[in-house]
């Protein structure tokens, strides 16, 4: 989620809706709405349960649109008063900041159906954004490298000796540094105390020194499958979501380990100065309906940050739900913390992946 990430924008279609892609950096003239997503098959799931059924019910057009995450152009947009987006999904950690500098509307949350009592705890946390759904980053590997013994846990990530091969990372203290002192022994609600000292801090870096030499560093959403399709890597940290299609639709020879996974609340948001206000408060209260989120996972595993919305997801979706699949080990994403530690840590970081670690450098979009 690299926020100097091309965007790439998605222009409308009319009656039929082409997972192709016709996408292109130019950007297209703004119509009633323009939502902003992650891309790939995130994309696909908001235009089939979100864009099209919001245009069919309202009569308007929308855009949709795709970034690679961060506030660059969040903050650039509102700063120069040529704000273009009017919705845009963002993780929870972005939203706190953004949220902080001014960047965003006020959302009444009370005039969504329902709020206090169906939302998930946490979906209502900052007056600037509705919670959409949970994702995780979970443990991806090779079902054919690791035939006869595949990886149970997180510590398996880090032994190269009983499980060989190159690992894929996301080039990002966030998450990495969770897994690495899970691995050495802290238990999951321990981690985020660990890591605010410098013993704990030490204890990561210290854990990643073990697969350093076989790290590959990916930053976009697709590309951990494409590493493990390739045999590039024989494990990797990869988003739950695109994993989905590889493993059911397409028969790829990857599995998931749930153990020690990180998930966390996605959000709605509106961008302060939104040209299209109206449309955007009427989009995210057709988006956050039951059915709605409902929709979401079908064609994307998220778990719906409504609690009657969970009930309606196909059941042959649901073990791929992270809400489905949370147990002890299983650690929710501190964002408040991150907002607060990522500059620092982030240094320290950058440091210890430049000397000798391979990057893969990507374009694209999470989920």
């Amino acid at each position: 989620m690299n926020s100097c990430s091309l965007v790439f924008r998605i222009k409308r279609f009319t009656s039929i809706f082409l997972l192709g892609f016709l996408v292109s950096p130019i950007a297209y003239s703004h119509n009633d709405l323009t939502v902003v997503d992650w891309g790939g098959d995130l994309a696909r799931a908001h235009m089939q349960a979100w864009i099209i059924p919001w245009e069919k019910a309202t009569g308007k057009q929308a855009t949709l649109e795709y970034y690679g995450g961060g506030l660059a152009e969040i903050r650039d947009q509102v700063e120069t008063t040529n704000v273009t987006w009017d919705v845009v999904d963002m993780e929870y950690s972005d939203l706190i900041q953004a949220c902080d500098e001014g960047l965003l509307e006020n959302i009444d949350q009370a005039s969504l159906p329902n709020a206090s009592s169906d939302f998930i705890e946490g979906a209502l946390d900052s007056e600037c954004g509705v919670g959409i759904y949970i994702w995780s980053t979970v443990l991806a590997y090779d079902t054919a490298a690791f035939a006869k013994k595949p990886p149970t846990t997180i510590a398996d990530f880090f032994n190269t000796r009983d499980f060989p091969g190159n690992r894929g990372l996301r080039n990002d203290p966030r998450g990495t540094l969770e897994w690495a002192l899970i691995a050495a022994g802290v238990p999951a609600n321990e981690v985020y105390d660990k890591l605010s000292t410098d013993e704990g801090l030490d204890m990561a870096f210290d854990e990643l020194d073990k697969i350093k030499p076989y790290v590959i560093w990916w930053s976009a959403g697709p590309e951990p499958v494409q590493l493990l399709d390739d045999g590039i890597v024989t494990m990797s940290a990869a988003w739950n979501g695109r994993l989905y299609r590889p493993i059911v639709e397409q028969d790829k020879h990857m599995a998931i380990v749930w153990d020690a996974q990180l998930w966390e609340i996605e959000f709605l948001a509106i961008p302060r100065g939104s040209r299209n206000l109206a449309n955007a408060r009427n989009f995210i209260k057709f988006a956050t309906e039951s059915q709605a989120l409902a929709d979401v996972s079908k064609y994307i595993p998220y778990g719906p940050a409504r609690m009657s919305a969970e009930a309606l997801v196909p059941d042959e979706v649901k073990p791929y739900l992270p809400t489905e699949n949370l147990g002890d080990t299983a650690l929710r994403f501190d964002s408040p913390w991150w907002a607060e530690n990522i500059d620092r840590i982030r240094e320290r970081f950058d440091h210890w992946v430049s000397p000798s670690s391979a990057e893969i450098q990507g374009r694209g979009a999470r989920f």
